[in-house]
């Protein structure tokens, strides 16, 4: 089979542009011929001053990005286009190239930019469901995209014009939703449920299970104000200094939590900053438990699969999809979110139980190898490019 991959990477990496090099890699090594089609943010350097005015107006419809679909349309003839992000140089434009091509089109819903320009359904410290279903402009009134109202109307034009255009009804075949949860929020939202499927991340190549008990806490991170690490902090003033706690990840509250861990005196949390991913790996391997602290509906945690693959249990937050991949007491701890003192009570029981740990890494890594291996995620993979070729 012939794949036209199609994705807009962000300024900073993220998980969405490791899935797609990894799906697409995935596909390569199942035989499919793979053709790709990138742009980047980074683009948008390009547009100075009152030519801005065009940038705004590409996000809502890229004539360029179109033009250039419809030759790789033309030119490759692929059998389908699985199309991972278009926010924001290539726009959704290119969907109808597609529909008019007769070329069936899998969209991934990565985030929550479908309901929420801000594509996060957080604000001020909490989730924020205002928008789901209905008018984007609160979104607009809080200036929720970068904390600036013009250019949070920008997205909210985009979505909106697409919605008034029957975008993502008509001319997206199948949806890619990560987590049933997430699945839930976008028919709240008003995708038609019959187009979306869950599929989830996966984690390749397989790390492979450890084979000690981890001598240390970790968290593994953006360290930004919705992973909530603060929290973490906080419940490790409430522990014995005999537990320590590794922090890998870098971000905006970097400083800040640095700053307030010195200010508690707690010697025993290490920042290590941001780490290549094999290091990542190694460091979750050696660990007793990860913790994950979010207070918003991530969508799929890679981290967590990452954890489970390398037989590290998880002590999550009860919420979203982090309570649907974790389960309380078989693959890990869930805790209430934001409640430094529940977390705290969780992480001393999972410190000082480390047999029943030892246990639940055991399953966790039965979880991975029954759910998000590179081999059972192509096979979800293929069955969902087959029901967009069938609607086709």
């Amino acid at each position: 089979m012939k794949i036209l991959l199609v994705h807009n990477a962000y300024q900073q990496p993220g998980g969405e542009d490791v899935i797609f090099e990894q799906e697409g890699q995935m596909l390569k090594n199942a035989g499919h011929e793979v053709v790709l089609y990138r742009r980047s943010n980074w683009e948008s350097q390009e547009y100075p001053g009152i030519h801005k005015i065009s940038l705004a107006k590409g996000a809502v419809w890229a004539s360029d990005s179109r033009r250039d679909l419809v030759r790789l349309l033309r030119e490759e003839k692929p059998e389908i286009v699985h199309v991972h992000n278009t926010f924001m140089m290539i726009s959704p434009s290119i969907y109808s190239a597609c529909r008019e091509a007769n070329v069936p089109v899998v969209q991934t819903l990565h985030n929550y930019r479908l309901l929420c320009p801000a594509a996060t359904l957080f604000r001020k410290g909490k989730v924020c469901e205002e928008c789901i279903g209905g008018s984007l402009w609160p979104s607009v009134k809080y200036g929720c995209y970068r904390a600036s109202r013009l250019t949070t109307a920008v997205v909210a034009t985009m979505l909106t014009s697409h919605r008034l255009l029957g975008t993502w009804e008509r001319h997206v075949t199948c949806y890619v939703a990560l987590t049933e949860f997430s699945r839930g929020k976008f028919i709240e939202g008003g995708l038609p449920p019959g187009k979306i499927f869950v599929k989830p991340n996966f984690v390749s190549p397989d790390p492979f299970a450890r084979t000690g008990i981890g001598d240390y806490a970790l968290f593994v991170g953006r360290l930004s104000p919705e992973k909530r690490v603060t929290t973490v902090l906080a419940a490790w003033k409430r522990l014995p200094p005999s537990i320590p706690m590794k922090v890998i990840g870098g971000g905006p509250d970097r400083t800040q939590l640095e700053a307030q861990a010195a200010e508690s005196g707690l010697t025993n949390v290490q920042f290590l900053g941001h780490m290549p991913r094999e290091k990542t790996l190694a460091a979750i391997n050696n660990a007793r438990f990860l913790v994950f602290s979010s207070e918003w509906y991530e969508n799929f945690p890679v981290t967590i699969a990452e954890a489970f693959a390398c037989c590290t249990p998880v002590v999550a937050s009860n919420l979203g999809a982090m309570k649907e991949i974790v389960s309380g007491g078989r693959t890990g701890l869930l805790f209430s979110p934001g409640d430094s003192q529940d977390l705290s009570q969780k992480v001393e029981w999972a410190w000082s139980h480390p047999e029943e740990m030892r246990v639940m890494g055991i399953e966790a890594r039965r979880e991975y190898e029954s759910k998000y291996t590179a081999e059972k995620n192509y096979t979800l993979l293929m069955e969902i490019y087959q029901r967009a070729l069938e609607r086709l």
